[in-house]
């Protein structure tokens, strides 16, 4: 599956090539959808994508074959991985990817592909973002698009370290985010929603883009904020502002794979076949995912 001008369509893709020293080609179960793909389909995010290519920088499924000096997974195993650059010129919306071995994450036995699929690029995100953070138990984060798969786990992840959470969110998804471990949930919707709740933030997760500046006020002074879309807006008063982009690191997605395995750690994936692949693109890039995560099935 490609783009040109924003135009993705299914295509029959050449084989990957085999494995390389340090590689292993894996066969695709599922794979996951975001917003970053439109970004990958309009060249602005480069990441080594050699038309005809598939889309995707997320994914799970198992390894087919190894390459030289890999001694961490055999033929048969389960992973799941974040890959970016892409190693073999193209991505996860296909039968096979090839992807660096110390990018992936092994898959426990209890994670089924969708939801291993799910969660490398959010997961990842919301680790980075909250480590960056740095935050201690008892220290008060505003997450805006509380709602979405970030800023779920994002969340779950603060309240499970004792981080006081408030989170912007459509209403109907305030009742699940306090059931995620959210102190407060604000309705994003309403326009005056940033003097509707208590200022003097530690810090600020920015994931709904064009709230950064609305949120910057509510952080007390020598705070932080940390935005996910590329909008952070200049330093005053002390607060730390900067963005922040997603790394593939296989160790944290081991740790967040076995928590979600174990169900301390929920998510919402929708799957949907492959060939569904253009009309789901369409609906994350244009907002009309309804907060959920869009994984494409092999099945």
């Amino acid at each position: 599956m490609s783009g040109a001008e924003k135009e993705v369509a299914l295509l029959e893709l050449p084989e990957p090539s085999p494995p390389g020293p340090g590689q292993i080609l894996v066969a695709v179960e599922a794979a996951g959808v975001g917003p970053w793909d439109e970004l990958l389909n309009g060249g602005s995010w480069d990441v080594g994508l050699r038309p005809p290519a598939a889309l995707g920088v997320e994914g799970a499924g198992k390894v087919l074959a190894v390459g030289a000096g890999v001694s961490r997974f055999a033929v048969g195993d389960r992973v799941l991985a974040h890959e970016a650059p892409l190693s073999g010129g193209s991505g996860f919306w296909a039968e096979r990817v090839l992807i660096n071995a110390d990018h992936a994450a092994a898959c426990p036995p209890a994670l089924d592909a969708v939801h291993a699929a799910a969660l490398p690029v959010n997961g990842l995100t919301a680790w980075q973002s909250l480590e960056k953070l740095d935050l201690s138990p008892g220290q008060r984060l505003l997450i805006t698009n509380g709602g979405g798969a970030t800023g779920a786990l994002a969340l779950q992840l603060a309240a499970a370290r004792g981080i006081e959470v408030t989170a912007t969110a459509s209403a109907a998804a305030a009742e699940r985010l306090l059931g995620l471990g959210a102190r407060e949930v604000v309705d994003y919707r309403d326009p005056s929603w940033s003097a509707t709740v208590r200022g003097d933030f530690d810090a600020a997760l920015i994931i709904a883009a064009g709230t950064a500046d609305a949120a910057l006020p509510l952080v007390r002074d020598g705070g932080q904020l940390c935005s996910l879309t590329s909008d952070a807006p200049p330093e005053e008063r002390g607060i730390t502002s900067w963005d922040l982009y997603v790394e593939p690191n296989a160790a944290q997605l081991v740790q967040m794979a076995e928590q979600v395995a174990a169900g301390t750690l929920e998510q919402a994936p929708e799957p949907l076949p492959l060939s569904e692949g253009p009309a789901a693109f369409a609906r994350v890039v244009s907002g009309r995912a309804g907060g959920k995560k869009i994984v494409l099935t092999q099945a």
